[in-house]
């Protein structure tokens, strides 16, 4: 049974829902103000958060979206055009509904900011529009103003399946009955015997007389939420009947011997407090016309999903001590359902990990507003233009992803694209662009942001790295490590600290944020043409392919999508500079990392190393090990607080044997050893010069 607190829950979900999706249509609607498509999609959001609110009781809520609906009507029926007034509107309707719904950073809704947003709703549209009062109402509203009145029969025959919906349809004759005089007959023809009844499913229909000077539409508006799993007709009969029918001919009944009932003002047939489940009859029907709301999903907390992830991890790691004691024992009897457990195992690993898999454009939406916002607060003109936006990933990322896009989104607004007479001095166009894309590439997702501005001034970005003393000097740097300076903390060119940027906090953030993802950034510019920054992120995190490798005593795991190849290390193929190691790949040199050393482990190297070559971002490295162990099916479990700083190491797995194994951060570990060779290049420049001198 369902409580009142999780039934608020799930309004205040749908709600959030209603509000994404009514500022992602109202800036489309900025752009195509002639998109009747739109403007309807529009109308039927606003329309239903409306009757969503005032279901709950939430009139502060309803009565609000209430004049924006009647605007919104004008508009849909060519009675107003969309302005630049009216968009603004309607977002800052959005921005003080969401605060309503739950306060937000602190933040609360300001009363006389949604009174002005009233105000100036009632400018635009000349006539008083009242909403109608409803029965559960906590605040009683003024009725619609005098017009002519009409006498309607209205026919509601409901679908079994409407209480499995949380529908009660005396809600829905509450409406009806506030809306002028009102005669409501239930009709219980369909209703079954007690015996073979269902209680979860509804049999009543209703026929209804109303007098009201509402109008056709206000009736239909009750209806809205159930029209879809509804036979509702709605006929005048303002003189005296329709096709001869006299209105007394409505209170009887078709089937002899069955009285109709008038319905009370207090019915209460919910199916709120009743388990949902559908009727025999129910499938009948809608097995000629299925009904999307009820089938195609189903709405699950985020935290079932991860105690589902969770407890698939436990089930793989458990599943790989079997395979290994299967193994051990070497019992053929045994290695047959063990293989098929595995197989079923791997089976349902995929299945759940694409239970979580959400499309990116639920996050590529919300900055269609930024964009807008800040471009205009900057007096920018910028278009956001977005591709990819069906391409799926985990929705842990997904959420993971929102602040560090909104940092370089930011930031390309800032100082990426030029003022409009800047851009006309460099023969650009006025109006710059924004780029958001998502692809996927093997199994990773590549996030890319271009803006067509002015690049990264490099010049600009090491006598500022010099100046905080971020490098040594007189050092020789490529513009991809010129450009990654950019993420060091503190950094900034900015002159100006403003409420945007200048304070060298943010880049940082976002390459923190990424490396916790297990990804990698990519900085590409051309001066006074374009920056493209690329996002590359897992497509989950929970498990991985890893390849397992032993040093020395211990075993760690390499994520195998960043893996090229492997190859043996010996003597004759990689020769020594005073820089660095390198090893030669297909007549390509490739610089090598020991493992060993840079986990300072005991112990001799073997006569003949393996060199595992990986990919991070565009570096190709080779990591040293002393033996490449196999495939490996990782659970990723996350490290405790006493390895919270613990460098070049993303998280552990257990092994079938019951071993820990460290998961490498590629990532952090050729930022090391990068940093690792400017130092020992600077001390050799230094030295070196020092003999000079002498």
């Amino acid at each position: 049974m369902e409580t009142a607190d999780s039934n608020l829950e799930t309004f205040r979900q749908e709600a959030v829902e209603l509000l994404a999706k009514i500022e992602a249509v109202i800036l489309v609607i900025e752009e195509e103000p002639q998109d009747s498509d739109a403007i309807n999609s529009l109308f039927r959001a606003v329309h239903t958060l409306k009757g969503s609110s005032g279901m709950f009781g939430l009139v502060n809520i309803a009565e609000f979206s209430h004049g924006l609906e009647s605007v919104l009507d004008k508009v849909r029926n060519n009675k107003l055009a969309v302005s630049k007034e009216l968009i603004d509107l309607v977002l800052a309707y959005h921005d003080q509904v969401a605060l309503m719904l739950g306060p937000t950073d602190g933040k609360r809704p300001d009363a006389d900011r949604i009174k002005d947003i009233t105000r100036r709703l009632s400018a635009l549209c000349p006539l008083p529009d009242k909403m109608p009062e409803r029965a559960n109402a906590k605040v009683i509203l003024s009725p619609p103003p005098i017009e002519a009145l009409a006498s309607y029969r209205i026919r509601f025959t409901p679908e079994p399946c409407l209480f499995a919906m949380g529908v009660n349809p005396a809600l829905l004759l509450d409406e009806l009955r506030a809306l002028g005089e009102c005669t409501v007959v239930a009709k219980c023809d369909d209703v079954p015997p007690l015996g073979d009844s269902d209680p979860e499913a509804c049999f009543l229909s209703w026929e209804i007389v109303l007098t009201t000077s509402a109008g056709r539409d206000a009736i239909r508006d009750v209806f809205v939420f159930v029209e879809d799993v509804s036979k509702i007709t709605i006929d005048d009969v303002s003189l005296g009947g329709i096709a001869g029918i006299p209105f007394d001919a409505m209170n009887a009944s078709p089937k002899a011997g069955v009285e109709p009932q008038v319905v009370p003002a207090a019915i209460h047939c919910s199916g709120a407090d009743s388990p949902r489940a559908e009727s025999t009859q129910h499938e009948q029907r809608t097995a000629k016309q299925p009904l999307p709301s009820q089938s195609d999903s189903v709405r699950v907390p985020s935290e079932k999903l991860d105690a589902l992830i969770n407890l698939l991890g436990e089930l793989v790691i458990n599943q790989a001590r079997l395979t290994q004691i299967a193994r051990d024992m070497g019992d053929m009897t045994l290695a047959a359902p063990v293989e098929e457990a595995d197989r079923l195992t791997n089976e349902l690993r995929d299945v759940v990990l694409n239970i979580r898999m959400m499309p990116i454009g639920t996050t590529f939406s919300r900055f269609k507003r930024l964009v807008r916002d800040l471009s205009s607060e900057l007096g920018k003109q910028i278009d956001l233009v977005t591709e990819g936006a069906e391409t799926e990933l985990d929705k842990t990322v997904i959420d993971r992803m929102g602040d560090p896009l909104v940092h370089l989104i930011r930031n390309s607004i800032d100082h990426g694209i030029e003022r409009p007479e800047e851009r006309m001095m460099c023969g650009k166009p006025t109006h710059g662009t924004i780029k958001l894309t998502a692809a996927h590439v093997g199994a990773n997702v590549v996030i890319s942001i271009i803006d067509d501005g002015k690049g990264l001034d490099r010049t600009r970005i090491l006598a500022k790295a010099l100046e905080k003393g971020l490098i040594p000097a007189d050092v020789e740097l490529t513009d991809k490590e010129v450009y990654d300076l950019i993420f060091l903390p503190g950094f900034s060119t900015a002159t100006n600290v403003t409420d945007v940027s200048g304070r060298g906090v943010g880049m940082d953030v976002v390459r923190r944020e990424i490396d916790s993802l297990r990804g990698t950034i990519t900085v590409r510019s051309q001066p006074n043409c374009m920056t493209q920054i690329d996002l590359c992120l897992p497509l989950t995190l929970a498990i991985i392919e890893g390849l397992l490798v032993r040093i020395s005593d211990e075993t760690f795991v390499i994520p195998l999508s960043s893996i090229e190849g492997c190859l043996e290390l010996t003597a004759d193929c990689y020769a020594t500079s005073p820089e660095r190691n390198l090893i030669n790949v297909r007549g390509v040199s490739v610089p090598l990392i020991r493992l060993r050393g840079l986990f300072e482990l005991s112990g001799t190297r073997p006569l003949l190393e393996q060199v595992v070559v990986v990919n991070v971002g565009d570096t190709r490295v080779g990591l040293v090990v002393d033996e490449v162990i196999g495939n490996h099916q990782t659970v990723i479990k996350s490290l405790g607080k006493v390895y919270q700083k613990a460098d070049c190491v993303s998280g552990a797995t257990i092994l079938g044997d019951g071993m820990v194994a460290m998961i490498l951060d590629l990532a952090a570990i050729v930022r090391n050893a990068k940093r690792d060779e400017d130092d020992s290049i600077a001390r050799f420049t230094k030295g070196r010069r020092m003999v000079e001198a002498c």
